[in-house]
């Protein structure tokens, strides 16, 4: 059997958190950037307590008006200051709750611009530095953010999307694009295997391209997330693989 960790992002105001957590091993918790608030964070995390599932910090742009999916141009500083606060405030409710922050993900316009942009991806890592060795950083395969956080002794995971399409560079499908979301939940398990055993991700263009990934993230806030995590674990045992820590 190979055990696979799933990821999800939840507090994004859907309300679909006790649904997801139960079939879930790690999530990442909206914390007032795009979305949350003190009392969404602490009632999702509450919830993943219960369950057992690993937290983390999912920062964005600040930008509620566009769910932090439009890419901003920001001074360092500010920026800095913005992401920094988030994680804390994040981590506060954990300490309140008994809980350890397991790790820092960036979210949407933010997690694709610190993928590509070196320059923006060590204004990330330099806001994240009080956390560098407590907590693991979820990034992409192959990203300038992997690199660096590498080179400075992050402690790094690689992430994957199970319900993306891939460019043959590894950029995930735009959103504006008709094929960027996979809905159906057997296309999302032939897609997730096909990464998990062959090491390789099946491009929108039929490729096939080499990618790591220590977690898969399932987006929260899609309107198929709890039908494709229930199609998972029902249907990844059968082929050697478990949704386990």
């Amino acid at each position: 059997m190979i055990n696979i960790d799933i990821n999800c992002d939840i507090g994004e105001g859907i309300g679909n958190e006790a649904q997801l957590l139960p079939l879930i091993t790690s999530c990442n918790i909206a914390c007032g950037g795009h979305a949350g608030d003190t009392a969404t964070m602490m009632k999702v995390a509450f919830l993943a307590k219960e369950h057992k599932v690993l937290i983390g910090a999912h920062p964005s742009y600040p930008d509620r008006e566009n769910f932090g999916r439009t890419s901003i141009k920001m001074a360092k500083e500010e920026l800095k200051k913005s992401i920094l606060a988030q994680i804390d405030d994040l981590n506060t409710v954990l300490k309140s709750l008994g809980l350890a922050l397991n790790h820092i993900k960036p979210h949407g316009a933010l997690y694709n611009d610190v993928a590509r942009d070196r320059e923006l991806a060590l204004v990330f890592l330099d806001s994240v530095e009080k956390y560098k060795n407590e907590v693991f950083l979820y990034v992409p395969y192959d990203s300038k953010i992997a690199e660096e956080a590498l080179r400075l002794g992050f402690q790094i995971k690689y992430e994957a999307f199970a319900d993306r399409n891939y460019n043959e560079d590894l950029s995930l499908v735009s959103r504006k694009e008709p094929m960027a979301l996979i809905q159906d939940p057997k296309a999302v398990k032939d897609h997730l295997l096909y990464m998990v055993t062959k090491g390789a991700v099946l491009t929108l263009s039929g490729k096939a391209v080499k990618i790591k990934a220590d977690t898969y993230c399932i987006h929260g806030d899609s309107p198929s997330t709890f039908q494709i995590l229930m199609y998972l674990s029902k249907h990844l045992p059968k082929n050697q693989i478990l949704i386990k820590k």
